[in-house]
C-alpha cells in the first residue's frame, strides 16, 4: 500500500467523511476525539487531500511540530509543507536570535506571500510573533529568473543597502560573493544559497549549491531574493501572521487551550524581564514584548475568524461539533517478538491489516527474517516512509505500525540542512597554509611558508611557492611539486627548529626515522605473514537471533558502521584468524560493532573476552553488553578489583566450565590463572593504553584467536593502510543519523540557572555532569551546587586524584549513588553514562571547539532529550574567536558534521601511541604529514625488497615521484580565482589527485565555482596527467620545451625499473625508432630524448605509446 492509497482508504471512513463535511460548512469549532499516535497527522493529511483548503497546524511545542511536519511530508509525498519556527532560542525571550529559525521563518513568510493555499505547521510562541506587513515584504524582495538581464551594480547596491555582506565564499544567509561572471548569494527565504552564472549581463543559469563543498546541487529557473526582514520590523509595519492567511484557511490545533495558558505564563515572564531591565537601568533594554509578540488574548482573537478543528483539550461551553475516531496507540513491544507475532495474529483474526512504516529498507528485511524464523505464519505490508508514532484504527481496519517503536529506537524527524561557516571548511582550513606557517619539504626539511609568487621561467609565467629556510635561504617550489610539501603539525603547537638548505642534518634525520619505522613495520608485517599461515576457527553464517539483535540497534546503522560489521563478520567466517582495527570517534558506534561480533561468536558456542584499559570501562561495558543482550540466552560477566576474592574465584570457575559466554575485564583477563573453555574472540578496547607486558601477552593470544581492536584515537588512515593492507582497518567517520540533537544554550554564570538545570534533571531521574576546569576550587564549586539544590548528592573527580580514588568516584556515579559529578575535562575520555543527560560547562570560552564537542557528546546518548549549558563571561568581553566557537556550538546541536575534523587533523597522539613513544619524537621533529610520507616510503621499500613474496605485486616499475618542468604557461590565473589562499588550496588539492576520475571531478568543480576553464588551467591539468604517466614508467623527471621532451630514468643502476621486462620492452621500442628517440647516459640519470613535440598533449601521446608497448610485449 502506498501513502496515496492509505489516504484514499482513510477518506472513506465515517468519522473522516463527517470531518470533511463539517470543515466545509461548520460555523462552530470542531472537536476530534479518539485519535492516537500519528492519527492526528493522518486525519490532517487526508483532510487536505480531499477538500484542498489551506491548513495551519498549531502544535504544543517546537519538537512536536517538527514530528507533525515530518509525518505530513511522509503522508503527502511531493507536497510542500512549510514550517514556521520562532526567531529566538527560547520562546518569549528576545535575548538571543536563532539564525536557523529566522531563515526558515522568512522562507515560510515568502511562501505565504506567493501562495497561501498550502499546509503550514507551527506552535504557540511562533505564531504569536509579529511579522512585517505584505507591502514591506513586497518592497524588500527581488525576483531573479534565468534569461533576464541582471545589472550587477544595481544588485550589489540592493544587497549592501539590505545588510548583505560581501565574502570570498558564501556560507550563511545574508552573504554574497562575485567572482567574474559568477554571483553567489544566500537569500533569507531559502534553505540553500544560489549561484548565478552570467553571460555578459544575461543570466545564463541559476543553481542551488551546498555550502560545505561549495558545489552546485540542481538547476532552477527562478527565485526570490529576500534580506533579513526580521531586522526591519518596527511597530508601524508589523502585523499578525494570520493577516497573510487565506480566509478559507482551516486552523488545526492540538490542545489550544493548554497552549494559550502556557503562553500566558511565558508572556508574564517576558514582561517581568523587560521591567527588570528598565528598573535596574541596564545598558541594553530589550524591546517591550508587545512590540515583538501578540498577547495570548490577542492571538485567540486573530484566530477567531477561521474554522477551527481541535484535537483534545478542554471543550468550551457553547455550540461545538464533536467527531469520534476509533484509534488506540501501538502497543509497546520493547523488542519482544513473540508478543509482536501474537498481536499480528489477533489483528488478522479481527480483520485488521498490519502496515509497518520504515524509511530504512534494511530494517524491513530484518523484520521479515526475524518473523520467518519464529515460524508464526504472520505477515505485514511494508510502507517505505517514516511515521513518528504508531496506532490502530478500527474504522479503516489497519494497524499503522512503526519500525522504530517495534525495535525501541529513537525516531528522528526529517530536518533541513544546517549551515555554518565555522564547520564548513574546517578540514581545508587545517590543511590551508597561511604566510608564516611552518612547512616540511621532503627533500629539504622544515622552513616557513612565504606565499605564492609569479615568476618568469624560460620567458613563461609560472606560479611558485616560496619557502624561507634558516639564515633567510629561499626555496621556490613549482606548483607541480606541492605534494612534496606538507604543513608542519607538531605536538602541542610548539614551534620546530628550521633547517638550513644544503646541510646534511635533514637527510640524517630522515634516514634515522626511516630505519626506525622499517624496524616496526618489519615486525608488523612478519606478524601479519605468520597469521596468514595460521588456521583459526571459521564461524558460520548469521542466524535469526543475529538478525533480531541487529534490528534492535537503537540508532540507524551508518554506511561506515554497516561496512565495519560486514567486514568483521567476513573475517570471522574465514579460516584465518581475524585481526581487525575499528577506529571512530566517541559515540560513533564502535561498541555496537564489537557487540555484534561477540554475539556471532557466542552463537557458534565460542567464548568472548573483552579487554579494557580501566576498571571504569569494565563496569561500563558490562552494563552496556548486559543491557544489549537482555532477552537472549547469553551470560555476561566481568572481573575487576571491585569484586571480592570469592566472587572473582567464582567467575573464573564459571569461565573455565564454559558457563560465562562474554567475560569483560582489565589486563587481569590475561593472567595465567584465567582459563577459557573455548575462547573464540578477543575484543580489545583502546589497545594503545595498555602496558608493554600486556601487549606482548596479547600478541601470543592473537596468533590463533580472532581479535577485534577498538580505538577512539583516530589512527592515521594511510599509516595503517600501508602497514596492514586495507582489509584490516575499518574507519567509522559518521555519527549515527538519528542521534538526538543536544539542546545547547549559552549563558553567563548564574546560580539560579544552575539550580534550575540540576533540579529539572533530577526530577526526571537523571544525572548531571558539571565541568569545572580549575582543580584548586573544584570542591568549592561542588559545595555551591550542593547548597543550591538541597538533597542533591555531589561528587568530585579530577586528574590529580589517586588512580583508585578517581575510579571509585566515577564508579559510584555510574552506579547512580550521586546526582552530580563535578569534574575537570576527564569526562571527555570515553565515559558513557546513558542516565546523565545534562551537562553544564563552566568557563566554556576557555575550551577549544573539539574539546567542547567531545564533552557535549557525553550526553544525549539515549532516548532522553539532553541539555548542554555553556557558562561564560558576558559575550561582549569574549574574544571574537571564543564568541564564534560558543555560538557555533549553540546553533549546531548535532554530532559529527565538520567537527570530526576539528579533532586536530586526526590527532597526532594516535600515531605516537600506535608506533610507540619514541616515534613521537620523530613526529615533533618533522611534522605529522611528512612523517606519514616517510612511513609510506619505508613500507613501500620493505614490500618491494624484503616481503615481495608476501605481497604479490605485478611488474611494478613506477618511481616514487616524477618532476615535470615545462616551458608552457601553466597556472590558475589570479583573475580567475582571486583569493591567494584559495588558489594555493586548489594547487594543493591538485597535487594530491591520483586518478583520472578525480581530475575530471576537480575540473568540473572549478568550472562550477569559477566559470569556464582558462587554457593555462587546462595545460596545468595535462601536466598532472604527464606526471602520472612518467611516474608509472619509472621516470624521475620530465623536461618539456624547445620542441622536444627529455625523460630522466634513475641514476642508480640497482633501481627496480632496470630489472623489469617493462623497461626492456620500452628500450626496444626506443631503439627501433632512432629518428624520433635518442638515449644518453650520464652519472646522474639515463636520459631518453624525444624530438618534434610542441604540446603537453603530444608528450602524453608518446608516453601512452610506450606504456601500450610495454604491456603488449610482456
Amino acid at each position: 500500500m502506498n501513502t496515496r492509497e492509505i489516504l484514499g482508504a482513510f477518506a472513506q471512513i465515517q468519522p473522516m467523511q463527517a470531518l470533511s463535511a463539517a470543515a466545509e460548512h461548520a460555523a462552530e469549532p470542531i472537536y476530534l476525539q479518539g485519535l492516537a499516535g500519528s492519527g492526528f497527522a493522518l486525519a490532517t493529511a487526508t483532510l487536505y487531500a480531499s477538500i484542498s483548503r489551506p491548513i495551519i497546524a498549531i502544535l504544543p511545542n517546537k519538537d512536536e511540530a517538527q514530528y507533525f511536519k515530518s509525518d505530513l511530508e511522509n503522508l503527502l509525498v511531493g507536497e510542500s509543507i512549510y514550517f514556521l519556527p520562532d526567531s529566538f532560542l527560547k520562546p518569549y525571550n528576545a535575548a538571543r536570535e536563532n539564525a536557523m529559525g529566522v531563515q526558515e521563518r522568512i522562507e515560510t513568510l515568502n511562501a505565504l506571500r506567493k501562495n497561501n493555499k498550502r499546509i503550514f505547521v507551527t506552535y504557540g510562541s511562533a505564531i504569536a510573533e509579529y511579522v512585517v506587513d505584505k507591502i514591506e515584504l513586497e518592497k524588500s524582495s527581488i525576483d531573479i529568473a534565468r534569461g533576464q538581464n541582471l545589472d550587477t551594480e544595481f544588485l550589489m547596491e540592493f544587497l549592501e543597502i539590505n545588510g548583505f555582506e560581501r565574502r570570498d565564499f558564501v556560507f550563511a544567509p545574508g552573504e554574497f560573493s562575485i567572482r567574474g561572471g559568477i554571483v553567489d548569494l544566500f537569500s533569507f527565504a531559502h534553505e540553500f544559497p544560489f549561484r548565478i552564472e552570467l553571460d555578459g549581463d544575461i543570466i545564463e543559469s541559476i543553481r542551488t549549491f551546498d555550502v560545505n563543498d561549495q558545489l552546485s546541487l540542481k538547476e532552477i529557473a527562478h527565485f526570490s531574493l529576500l534580506p533579513n526582514i526580521q531586522d526591519q520590523r518596527d511597530q508601524e509595519t508589523t502585523i499578525s501572521i494570520t493577516d497573510y492567511f487565506d480566509p478559507k484557511t482551516l486552523v488545526v490545533a492540538f490542545d489550544l487551550s493548554f497552549q494559550i495558558e502556557e503562553l500566558g505564563k511565558a508572556w508574564e515572564k517576558a514582561l517581568q524581564i523587560h521591567q527588570e531591565a528598565v528598573d535596574f537601568g541596564r545598558e541594553v533594554i530589550p524591546k517591550h514584548p508587545k512590540q515583538i509578540w501578540n498577547t495570548p488574548k490577542g492571538l485567540m482573537s486573530a484566530l477567531q475568524p477561521f474554522t477551527q478543528i481541535h484535537n483534545s483539550g478542554a471543550r468550551p461551553t457553547g455550540k461545538i461539533e464533536i467527531i469520534e475516531f476509533l484509534q488506540q496507540p501501538q502497543p509497546l513491544f520493547k523488542r519482544n517478538f513473540s508478543m509482536l507475532t501474537e498481536w499480528m495474529q489477533s489483528n488478522k483474526a479481527e480483520g485488521l491489516s498490519t502496515l509497518v512504516f520504515s524509511e530504512n529498507s534494511r530494517q524491513i528485511e530484518r523484520l521479515i527474517a526475524i518473523l520467518a524464523d519464529t515460524q508464526s505464519q504472520v505477515s505485514f505490508e511494508p510502507v517505505y516512509q517514516g511515521l513518528s508514532s504508531g496506532f490502530v484504527d478500527r474504522d479503516v481496519k489497519i494497524a499503522f505500525t512503526t519500525e522504530h517503536q517495534l525495535f525501541d529506537k529513537y525516531y528522528r524527524p526529517r530536518g533541513r540542512q544546517k549551515y555554518s561557516s565555522q564547520t564548513s571548511l574546517t578540514l581545508r582550513e587545517l590543511k590551508h597554509l597561511k604566510p608564516g606557517d611552518f612547512v616540511t619539504h621532503i627533500d629539504h626539511g622544515i622552513g616557513r611558508f612565504a606565499g605564492l609568487e609569479k615568476m618568469d621561467v624560460h620567458g613563461v609565467k609560472q606560479e611558485v611557492v616560496r619557502i624561507v629556510y634558516k639564515d633567510n635561504d629561499l626555496l621556490y617550489v613549482s606548483v607541480n611539486s606541492l605534494h612534496k610539501i606538507s604543513k608542519y603539525t607538531g605536538k602541542d603547537g610548539t614551534p620546530p627548529s628550521m633547517h638550513k638548505l644544503g646541510s646534511p642534518q635533514w637527510d640524517k634525520q630522515k634516514k634515522a626515522t626511516k630505519k626506525k619505522v622499517k624496524d616496526i613495520a618489519r615486525e608488523l608485517i612478519a606478524l601479519y605473514a605468520k597469521r596468514k599461515l595460521q588456521q583459526g576457527f571459521a564461524f558460520g553464517p548469521d542466524n535469526y537471533m543475529q538478525m533480531e539483535l541487529e534490528a534492535s540497534f537503537f540508532y540507524e546503522d551508518t554506511p561506515d558502521q554497516a561496512k565495519a560489521v560486514e567486514d568483521t563478520k567476513r573475517d570471522m567466517e574465514s579460516p584465518q584468524p581475524m585481526d581487525r582495527l575499528v577506529c571512530g570517534d566517541v559515540g560513533f558506534g564502535k561498541t555496537e560493532v564489537a557487540m555484534r561480533a561477540a554475539f556471532k561468536a557466542v552463537c557458534d558456542s565460542k567464548q568472548v573476552a573483552v579487554l579494557v584499559p580501566t576498571t571504569i570501562l569494565a563496569q561500563q561495558h558490562f552494563r552496556s553488553f548486559s543491557k544489549r543482550f537482555a532477552g537472549f540466552p547469553i551470560t555476561v560477566d566481568y572481573i575487576n578489583r571491585f569484586k571480592s576474592a570469592k566472587e572473582q574465584k567464582d567467575t573464573l570457575e564459571k569461565v573455565k566450565a564454559g558457563k560465562v559466554d562474554v567475560l569483560i575485564g582489565t589486563h587481569r583477563i590475561l593472567g595465567k590463572d584465567i582459563e577459557f573453555k573455548d575462547l573464540g574472540l578477543m575484543i580489545i578496547d583502546e589497545e594503545q593504553k595498555f602496558g608493554v607486558a600486556a601487549k606482548e601477552k596479547l600478541k601470543e593470544f592473537k596468533v590463533n584467536v580472532d581479535a577485534l581492536t577498538l580505538t577512539a584515537t583516530p589512527i592515521p588512515r594511510t599509516l595503517h593502510f600501508s602497514l596492514m593492507g586495507a582489509r584490516d582497518l575499518s574507519i567509522i567517520n559518521t555519527p549515527p543519523p538519528n542521534r538526538q540533537p543536544v539542546h545547547t544554550e549559552l549563558h553567563m554564570f548564574n546560580k539560579d540557572l544552575i539550580a534550575e538545570a540540576v533540579q529539572q534533571e533530577m526530577e526526571r531521574g537523571g544525572q548531571i555532569f558539571f565541568v569545572h576546569s580549575r582543580v584548586k576550587d573544584i570542591h568549592e564549586m561542588a559545595r555551591i551546587i550542593g547548597d543550591l539544590v538541597p538533597g542533591c548528592r555531589v561528587c568530585v573527580a579530577h586528574g590529580q586524584m589517586e588512580g583508585h580514588e578517581l575510579e571509585d568516584a566515577m564508579v559510584q556515579f555510574i552506579e547512580g549513588e550521586f546526582d552530580v559529578l563535578v569534574a575537570t575535562t576527564i569526562i571527555e575520555s570515553g565515559l558513557d553514562i546513558p542516565n546523565a543527560n545534562t551537562i553544564i560547562i563552566n568557563n566554556a570560552h576557555m575550551f577549544g571547539l573539539s574539546d567542547l564537542h567531545q564533552m557535549r557528546g557525553r550526553v544525549g546518548r539515549s532516548n532522553t532529550k539532553a541539555f548542554c549549558y555553556l557558562l561564560s563571561p558576558p559575550v561582549s568581553v569574549l574574544s571574537e574567536d571564543a564568541r564564534k566557537r560558543l555560538r557555533t556550538l549553540e546553533e549546531y546541536s548535532e554530532l559529527g558534521s565538520g567537527f570530526q575534523v576539528a579533532m586536530r587533523d586526526l590527532d597526532i597522539r594516535g600515531a605516537g601511541n600506535l608506533l610507540g613513544g619514541e616515534q613521537s619524537g620523530f613526529i615533533s621533529e618533522m611534522g605529522f604529514d611528512m612523517y606519514h610520507k616517510i612511513l609510506d616510503e619505508a613500507v613501500r621499500e620493505l614490500k618491494n625488497e624484503e616481503f615481495d613474496a608476501l605481497f604479490d605485486q605485478p611488474d611494478d616499475i613506477s618511481s616514487r615521484d616524477c618532476q615535470v618542468d615545462t616551458q608552457f604557461e601553466m597556472l590558475i590565473p589570479s583573475e580567475y580565482v582571486t583569493q591567494t589562499s584559495e588558489r594555493l588550496a586548489l594547487y594543493s588539492e591538485l597535487s594530491n589527485i591520483n586518478t583520472e576520475l578525480e581530475l575530471q571531478r576537480f575540473a568540473n568543480n572549478l568550472k562550477d565555482r569559477f566559470g569556464k576553464i582558462p587554457n593555462t588551467v587546462a595545460a596545468l591539468l595535462d601536466t598532472v596527467r604527464l606526471k602520472w604517466a612518467g611516474k608509472q614508467l619509472g621516470m624521475e623527471k620530465i623536461s618539456l620545451g624547445n620542441g622536444g621532451m627529455r625523460c630522466y630514468f634513475p641514476g642508480d643502476a640497482n633501481a627496480a625499473v632496470y630489472h623489469s621486462d617493462s623497461f626492456v620492452a620500452i628500450m626496444g621500442f626506443v631503439a627501433s625508432n632512432p629518428n624520433k628517440f635518442s638515449v644518453r647516459q650520464t652519472d646522474k640519470a639515463l636520459i631518453v630524448s624525444v624530438k618534434g613535440l610542441e604540446t603537453v598533449f603530444e608528450a602524453l601521446h608518446v608516453l601512452g605509446e610506450w606504456d601500450l608497448h610495454r604491456t603488449t610485449e610482456i
